[in-house]
């Protein structure tokens, strides 16, 4: 398993077409850095193992947004399960990582392979049944798309128990009314402008 925001290469490395084509071997060779920046070139794709030990051993909560290339849902939710399953294994004092993701699919995968991790579903808005889904997939959280928010769906995911988080927040105004909602958390690109 390793670490990709598309599902292909294009936009953020010097590879092309859908990365679920590649091999490792050609995947491990591709640069994804180049476009981001000078001094990142050269950069490699992270593999998801690497990831879990950098957090082990910095103590970081991580939360693993799964997401599976078309079609590959079931195999992309059991594989990260199983691999971020044994890395918990290693690393006992480290908090458990969060599995989180929009594909309903994906989460059942996870669960049926490591039902002890913590799971959130991803929700760009509150359509009818997102209490029902985030249950029946046994979610400790919901993560909601900021401007979805409203005080009607933060209390009913309190009631439910559930966390309660927001992305992408990049503004000090959203955040505070966000935050005015009793949200558990935001998830932003501004790690330099807002303090935990």
């Amino acid at each position: 398993a390793f670490l990709l925001h598309d599902d292909t290469l294009e936009r953020t490395t010097d590879g092309k077409g859908p990365a679920l084509a590649r091999t490792w071997a050609e995947l491990a060779r591709v640069d994804a850095g180049a476009w981001h920046s000078p001094p990142y070139a050269g950069a490699r794709l992270p593999r998801l193992d690497e990831v879990l030990d950098f957090c082990a051993r910095h103590d970081c909560a991580l939360n693993l947004e799964l997401k599976p290339a078309p079609g590959d849902a079931r195999r992309t939710g059991a594989t990260v399960a199983a691999e971020v399953a044994e890395g918990a294994r290693h690393a006992a004092a480290a908090p458990l990582p969060v599995l989180s993701s929009f594909d309903v699919e994906a989460l059942e995968a996870a669960a049926t392979v490591a039902p002890a991790l913590p799971r959130a579903l991803l929700l760009e808005g509150f359509s009818p049944g997102w209490l029902e889904t985030a249950q029946r997939l046994g979610c400790v959280a919901v993560v909601g798309e900021q401007s979805a928010w409203t005080p009607e769906t933060a209390a009913v995911a309190a009631r439910a128990g559930l966390r309660r988080l927001a992305y992408t927040v990049n503004d000090e105004a959203q955040a505070s009314r966000l935050l005015a909602l009793g949200l558990d958390g935001l998830i932003t690109d501004r790690v330099d402008h807002f303090r935990p």
